[in-house]
């Protein structure tokens, strides 16, 4: 059943990823060209904020999440009433918190920042992108959360994307048709609604057994406090960098900076889709199976990174010419920059290659233990960003990110290793340098040919990618199972057993 459900939610998460793509690429054009940069850096802006509001969560839904796993896998519908009653009473008192910051931060938004926009615009389209999350934590969050540990993140995903297609071709007309930014995000938040109700009729008709009368159990979901620092952390690193280009260079150097963000971003969801895609099984394992978890490890960890590196690396390759397409008739500042793409690029593999490590972590709910390490990085990344940004401006921002993850990168792989495997973190890093390795050689090889060539049009980019994907992606997948044996022996078997699967099932069938 979780093998089945790993490739439901692998399979519609990526259906999902390319039909987001599409779109996601065609509506900040469309905002670019008839709203301009100012509008494109304020969305960006609002959004980085908004964030910074899910500090009142305080890791709720992080414990709730690890909490859920053993009762989940051991079907005691018992505990897992008890913890969800716990969630729920928990998240009704952090979405009235979160209201009222909504209705401080659209007050005070429009004053802190300097625009040419209107204070009933910023203060409308603030108000409008918090609403959507006052509706998750009452209605929606805590099922969210038990869907996904049941492994069923591919229903959440096909709501998703259904719900993407409709709201994002609402956006496209309200663009063509003039409409300004408010009424776009009118449109965002109708289509919050509507997944709302249909996440809670879902729940009514296949959840029959839910009762969150029961008494709640505070214990399980004891760690919040500690994931809220963690999330504290979190969020200061990974949004430090907008609001400081935002303070120091403006909404529209904020613009280029979200730019590159969306572009190597989209990479990144792609990833994350995957690796939650068995998220689920893993977590399930290491509360039940740790030998089998072990292994697991090892299968992530090895092909997290070969698809990590691999798609990076097309994506650096092919950044640049993208951008001189997709921003041609802009010129209200430039966002083609020979120096940023490794700048992202360096902040993204170090990000995401080191996700095994993190999930073992939030398995053993070692969220006090580590909380430490998790704020260090935080303070590294805003000293150095601070440091730096006055004299080299967003390189300088990226510059401070970069510091903090190679530090806690690095404390992540020896924590995992040492004090939660057991084991020498020797095979991690010959991992890391193998894939640099490529990545390096891929990346000079391919400079010296576009250099060369002078792509004109999309059809153009997408048939060269193509081919450079049909080369690279490969050889990373390739490399990977040769350091990594045992992982490509246990992926070999698990396909080839399901595969005899489907054959015996066909076999009956014709029968």
């Amino acid at each position: 059943m979780n093998a089945k459900r790993s490739i439901y939610n692998i399979f519609f998460g990526m259906l999902s990823q390319i039909i987001s793509i599409a779109l996601g690429i065609m509506i900040p054009r469309l905002v670019l060209v008839n709203l301009g940069s100012e509008s494109n850096g304020l969305l960006s802006s609002i959004n980085q904020a908004m964030v910074y509001l899910n500090l009142l969560e305080a890791g709720i839904g992080t414990v709730t999440l690890q909490a859920l796993y053993k009762p989940v896998a051991e079907r005691n519908t018992q505990d897992i009433n008890c913890i969800l009653s716990a969630t729920n009473k928990y998240y009704k008192k952090v979405g009235t918190w979160y209201f009222i910051a909504v209705i401080i931060l659209a007050v005070l938004f429009p004053v802190i920042v300097n625009s040419e926009l209107s204070y009933l615009t910023i203060f409308c389209v603030v108000f409008l992108s918090g609403m959507s999350q006052v509706i998750n934590f009452f209605f929606q969050g805590k099922f969210r959360i038990l869907m996904q540990v049941e492994g069923k993140n591919y229903i959440l995903t096909n709501l998703g994307t259904v719900i993407n297609v409709f709201s994002s071709i609402g956006k496209i007309i309200l663009l063509l048709q003039g409409f300004d930014i408010v009424a776009l995000q009118v449109m965002y938040f109708v289509f919050n609604v509507l997944q709302m109700l249909y996440i809670k009729n879902y729940i009514r008709k296949n959840y029959k057994w839910i009762d969150l009368s029961v008494t709640p159990n505070y214990e399980a979901i004891s760690q919040r406090n500690s994931v809220m620092i963690h999330q504290i952390s979190g969020l200061i690193f990974e949004n430090t960098d907008v609001l400081i280009i935002t303070i120091v260079c403006g909404l529209k150097t904020v613009s280029v900076y979200s730019m590159y963000v969306m572009l190597f971003g989209m990479i990144g969801t792609i990833i994350s889709t995957i690796n939650s895609g068995v998220s689920f099984a893993m977590g399930q394992a290491y509360n039940t199976n740790k030998k089998r978890f072990n292994v697991l490890y090892d299968v992530f960890e090895t092909y997290n990174m070969s698809l990590t590196f691999s798609l990076y690396c097309v994506a650096n390759i092919f950044i640049l010419p993208f951008l001189k397409l997709y921003t041609r008739g802009v010129s209200d500042i430039n966002y083609v920059d020979k120096i940023l793409p490794y700048l992202f690029i360096a902040t993204y593999l170090l990000s995401n290659g080191r996700s095994a490590a993190q999930r073992v972590i939030e398995y053993a709910g070692h969220f006090k233990l580590t909380q430490d390490r998790s704020i260090i990085e935080s303070i590294i990344n805003i000293v150095v960003s601070l440091i730096c940004v006055n004299k080299f401006g967003i390189y300088g921002v990226l510059c401070g990110t970069i510091a903090a993850l190679l530090y806690r990168t690095n404390d992540m792989i020896l924590y995992a290793a040492k004090k939660l495997l057991k084991r020498s973190p020797f095979k991690t890093y010959i991992k890391w340098g193998t894939n640099a390795m490529i990545f390096a050689v891929f990346m000079r090889a391919f400079s010296i040919v576009y250099a060369k060539i002078a792509i004109e049009n999309y059809w153009e980019l997408l048939f060269q990618a193509v081919l450079v994907c049909i080369l690279v992606i490969p050889t990373f997948f390739i490399v990977g199972s040769i350091i990594d044996k045992d992982s490509f022996r246990f992926c070999a078997s698990f396909f080839k057993e399901h595969i005899n699967d489907i054959e015996r099932k066909c076999g009956r069938e014709k029968e």
